[in-house]
């Protein structure tokens, strides 16, 4: 990659900006030269914090010729018109997932990047994490043999730390509640190491938390290789957790935040530690998307496989809503309104 720095500009101030410009800082390869967002007490914040020229106004942000990429973490219902206005100007846009609220707004977006010629990259960090990368790497080599299962959790404590007025906990804002917001997550760590998923089954429920949104879902996955996997996501949980069982005709890996990663072969009764140093996977996907930006080769996850992730989700919230298995071919080929 060319030694020149990425010269980016961060839109939407919320906490994740924050955790993104950290991680271009712990990166080297970037400077962070604007912002903008419509507070202008948040925009000077942050300009201030990071060392960058806050905007007046995002299409003042936007003629700004040194500007080369957007670093988007605005609200989902946004990502359309804050995307396609940044591809129209020429600029590389890294957006932080979910691709969007609906599925025809996700394949706007990616048509958008595709016909202005930039590079469109969506954050899902969470299957860069060496545990995944592992596993995925033995599956390819063949060792778990035919996968035919996996069992995955999610969780996190949200009680008397949302606050309401928050699109991120709005049903308008994001549909689904937790299953949207964590959940696709590991809806993509599902797909990365099973392979596609192409029918759901989804429940879910408002258990603890205020609001409109559900704060515990459950999703049943149908893979197109025949594997059958299980989400839990939740906001409703005494603390913090991350599972993820992987079952293999010939081997299984077993995944949890608190005990790391072990693996048990058929025929053994004893699974063996597997070591795995912490990786940082913010500064691994941002490098990646600043690399693809010079011509360095591909971003891991675009527009097209993001609005397939998102369908997922939204097959969930249709099938816990007429209590029916959902195809994801039904939605991506726009015969259910999603």
């Amino acid at each position: 990659m060319s030694a020149d720095p990425l010269r980016v500009a961060c839109i939407g101030m919320g906490w994740w900006s924050d955790v993104l410009a950290d991680a271009i800082q712990r990166s080297g390869k970037f400077e962070i030269r604007g912002c903008y967002t419509r507070s202008e007490e948040k925009r000077k914040n942050f300009a201030a914090k990071y060392r960058c020229r806050p905007a007046a106004s995002y299409e003042a942000l936007l003629a700004d010729a040194e500007i080369e990429a957007i670093i988007n973490t605005t609200p989902n219902d946004v990502h359309l018109t804050t995307t396609c206005a940044a591809a129209a100007a020429g600029k590389h846009v890294f957006l932080d997932k979910p691709i969007a609220n609906s599925i025809s707004d996700g394949r706007a977006i990616t048509e958008a990047c595709r016909k202005a010629g930039v590079v469109l990259a969506l954050g899902y960090q969470r299957r860069r994490e060496s545990h995944f990368r592992w596993i995925r790497q033995q599956i390819d080599d063949g060792l778990f043999g035919k996968l035919v299962n996996a069992e995955a959790n999610i969780s996190r404590d949200r009680l008397g730390k949302i606050d309401l007025t928050s699109w991120r906990y709005q049903a308008a804002g994001m549909p689904g509640g937790v299953m949207l917001q964590i959940g696709i997550h590991y809806i993509d760590v599902l797909e990365y190491l099973i392979g596609p998923i192409r029918a759901v089954r989804g429940q879910s429920a408002q258990l603890v938390l205020p609001g409109d949104n559900p704060d515990v879902a459950s999703l049943i996955l149908q893979h197109e290789n025949g594997a059958l996997s299980t989400l839990n996501a939740s906001y409703a949980s005494a603390s913090e957790y991350y599972l993820m069982n992987v079952y293999g005709k010939d081997a299984t890996a077993y995944y949890d935040l608190h005990n790391g990663l072990r693996l048990l072969k058929r025929g053994e009764i004893t699974p063996v530690v597997v070591p795995c140093a912490e990786n940082d996977t913010l500064v691994e996907e941002l490098e990646e998307f600043a690399a693809a930006v010079r011509g360095q080769g591909r971003y891991e996850v675009g527009g097209e496989y993001a609005t397939r992730s998102l369908a997922v989700v939204r097959a969930g919230i249709l099938s816990a809503r007429e209590g029916r298995s959902v195809e994801i071919a039904q939605l991506l080929n726009g015969d259910a309104k999603m």
